[in-house]
């Protein structure tokens, strides 16, 4: 039987500080009902922008004390399933994303979810991809506000968090303490005008304790193949934190050198962005499963 987590319990930070919500056992499932990143605050396109309490964004329902988690740890994470919401809303305006410097006025936009579609404008119906902005752990020191993403995980707006996906988070605090919200019901790499389409969800998963396999930052599994997520100053440091990482990892499990795993990851191996708009940016690395199939590499197993 799932546990449920309620709206009623959420934080704006990831902190060794909150007070679980619920505890679970490891292999349990839970329920999590979120807001939308502005908590629901914006009611109509006209809503204006000093009405919307700034220091209300990003909350994350959590966390959840996880049984046996231990600092070391990794904490796995699948994603059952994402429901969404009847609407989205998407927002920019001045020193908003990527493009904020060349605008003068706020703006809000509210998109329906009609037919398993984002419905845009009367033109445009958009395919959704629902996927979870934040989510993560208690970091290892203070606590890091939801908007910030990290080795913790946080908002890193990456677009594989999906149904299917399984994420593996360093544990750095007794229980965990596992957070997410941020829900979109699509958004691209990069999420340049600083939201995506925003939206209340319910996200059904399942947490795992894995022990004596330390990681210095979430990896990501789905049917495709393996990611690790990197949150740095600049996307430079990401992507190339992220591609170390992945070949640390990998050359282990394989008969390859240095040389030869660097070929073979420069000749099959990705580097994405995941977005460029939060306080750190996030890049990712990913590898396709073929790679891991011939060199039978289960993953954290």
């Amino acid at each position: 039987m799932s546990i449920r987590v309620s709206t009623e319990h959420f934080v704006y930070a990831m902190d060794k500080e909150n007070k679980p919500a619920v505890t679970v056992q490891s292999g349990e499932q839970i329920v999590v009902d979120t807001y939308d990143c502005f908590e629901n605050q914006i009611k109509s396109e006209t809503t204006p922008i000093d009405a919307i309490d700034w220091n209300r964004i990003n909350p994350a329902t959590g966390p959840v004390y996880v049984e046996g988690a231990e600092p070391g740890d990794v904490l796995k994470v699948h994603i059952d399933d994402i429901e969404l919401g009847e609407r989205g809303v998407m927002v920019t305006g001045p020193q908003l994303g990527v493009m904020g410097h060349r605008m003068t006025e706020f703006q809000a936009k509210i998109i329906p979810i009609q037919d398993d579609q984002a419905i845009f404008n009367e033109k445009l119906a958009l395919p959704l991809n629902p996927m979870i902005g934040v989510i993560g752990v208690a970091p290892e020191g203070e606590g890091i506000n939801c908007g910030t993403p990290g080795a913790h995980g946080g908002n890193m707006d990456t677009k594989l968090i999906t149904t299917g996906a399984a994420l593996y988070f360093p544990v750095y605090q007794k229980g965990a303490l596992f957070s997410l919200g941020d829900l979109h019901a699509a958004m691209g790499d990069g999420e340049i005008s600083v939201s995506g389409i925003e939206i209340p969800a319910k996200v059904t998963a399942t947490l795992d304790v894995i022990k004596g396999q330390p990681i210095e930052y979430p990896f990501l599994q789905n049917e495709e193949g393996l990611a690790v997520l990197v949150s740095k100053k600049t996307l430079d440091e990401a992507a190339d934190t992220a591609v170390e990482l992945m070949i640390d990892y990998l050359q282990p499990k394989t008969d390859l050198s240095l040389s030869e795993i660097t070929m073979l990851m420069s000749a099959v191996g990705q580097v994405e962005v995941s977005q460029v708009v939060d306080p750190l940016k996030t890049a990712r690395f990913f590898v396709p499963k073929i790679v891991l199939d011939a060199y039978h590499i289960k993953v954290f197993e």
